[in-house]
């Protein structure tokens, strides 16, 4: 038995060696909003932490399967009951992990958040742009009621926040719970119908859909049968454009 074991760590490191080295590279979409390279940090610390528990379980089911079948003509083989100091391991550090990340950076990140004076935590104060979120099957409605103008997918428009200014997106549904996710903002939250949930983001770079799809809203909550179809386009742009086509806007 030892001998598996033997073999077992070895397939497990590595399978973590080649994780990890895959991990390293840049697969996350593109920085759009403050909190971002925090979120991407906390992502990452994440998935290091779990890829060893995960290359482990893969290792040890994998080399079972290919060593431990039953062949043509065999018995069944003995039963291996694990009351050693393996299962006591693998319980320890499993259960190690999960307190780690509940505390760090579950409630650490989540008590910075609330404790940011322009409304991270879910307040109202601190807002430079208020936009109304509406979720439906399969679309979404943006309206800025500061400035008088909505716009939603069906008029081929697309959602149009200025840089550096704090947007407060007050979100609602109106008929079964979506999630409202923009990629390159990290965030997102519900859309549940009768309860408006709210998120505050910061753009800090311009961009849009055509350069970048990660600007996108997009539904994160499978919602029927056009789900994957539930995405309207995001520019960030400058303050003095963002101005000029609220104008626009008020035109038409």
């Amino acid at each position: 038995m030892a001998r598996h074991i033997v073999n077992i760590v070895v397939i497990w490191v590595v399978l973590t060696v080649l994780g990890a080295l895959v991990l390293t590279l840049d697969y996350l979409p593109v920085i759009g909003a403050e909190y971002s390279e925090e979120f991407d940090g906390i992502f990452r610390l994440l998935a290091f932490m779990g890829l060893p528990v995960l290359t482990f379980v893969f290792a040890w089911v994998g080399y079972s399967f290919f060593a431990f079948r039953q062949r043509t003509g065999e018995s069944e083989g003995p039963a291996w009951w694990g009351r050693n100091w393996v299962p006591i391991a693998w319980l320890a550090v499993t259960a190690s992990l999960a307190i780690t990340v509940m505390i760090y950076p579950g409630l650490t990140g989540l008590a910075k958040l609330q404790a940011d004076p322009r409304g991270y935590g879910w307040g109202e104060t601190g807002a430079d742009l208020v936009v109304k979120v509406t979720g439906f099957r399969w679309s979404w409605a943006f309206e800025y009621p500061e400035q008088g103008i909505t716009v939603n997918a069906v008029q081929g428009r697309e959602l149009v926040l200025p840089v550096d200014a704090t947007v407060r997106f007050e979100v609602n549904s109106t008929d079964v719970v979506h999630s409202f996710w923009i990629p390159a903002f990290r965030m997102k939250i519900d859309a549940i119908p009768g309860r408006t949930t709210y998120m505050v983001v910061k753009p800090v770079a311009t961009g849009s859909y055509a350069e970048d799809q990660a600007f996108r809203a997009q539904c994160a909550e499978l919602c029927g049968l056009d789900h994957s179809k539930m995405v309207l386009p995001v520019r960030v742009v400058e303050r003095e454009e963002f101005e000029a086509w609220v104008q626009q806007m008020k035109a038409q």
